[in-house]
């Protein structure tokens, strides 16, 4: 069992696009169940690896992750029985004084969304944070990969509107 401990954020600007170090690479993922505590997921790395994952957990920043290796055709199947949307998006790796970041931009019915996540040893770790982030939507729901599959509501991810300081 591994610990999975990261922050999320929106992104600001397409800066980051200049700092991209990696290939990107499209992930499809679809969630097999879905309870607020856990969820049971599977996921196909450029159509040529998957992943079964069941993450259990409510913190904010922790919560626990089991992950499974399956054949591409099983990972297939699993698919077709997703509850929700099957969620499509391509994700970037920048690294960033001495963090690694992913950024993760939707295709389909989340285009448009893009948000980034840095993994963390410990809930106590502040990385220094790239011009490039935006607000912190660590431990919203409606930012979770799960919500964005399960809810049907697309629109959700736009950003609430800015209030005028006054």
């Amino acid at each position: 069992m591994a610990k999975e401990i990261e922050r999320k954020f929106l992104i600001e600007s397409d800066a980051w696009q200049s700092q991209i170090s990696h290939p990107g690479i499209r992930f499809r993922q679809a969630y097999i169940a879905s309870m607020d505590d856990r969820s049971v997921r599977v996921r196909l790395r450029d159509d040529k690896t998957a992943l079964l994952t069941i993450k259990v957990g409510t913190g904010l920043l922790c919560r626990d992750e089991f992950e499974f290796p399956i054949s591409c055709a099983e990972a297939e199947e699993m698919v077709r029985h997703a509850i929700g949307v099957v969620i499509d998006k391509t994700r970037f790796v920048i690294e960033h004084e001495g963090y690694r970041w992913e950024v993760d931009r939707y295709n389909g019915v989340h285009q448009g969304l893009v948000v980034a996540e840095v993994e963390l040893s410990s809930e106590c770790e502040h990385p220094p944070l790239p011009d490039w982030v935006g607000r912190e939507v660590t431990g919203l729901r409606a930012f979770s990969n799960q919500a964005l599959a399960t809810d049907g509501l697309s629109a959700r991810h736009q950003p609430p509107p800015r209030l005028a300081a006054g």
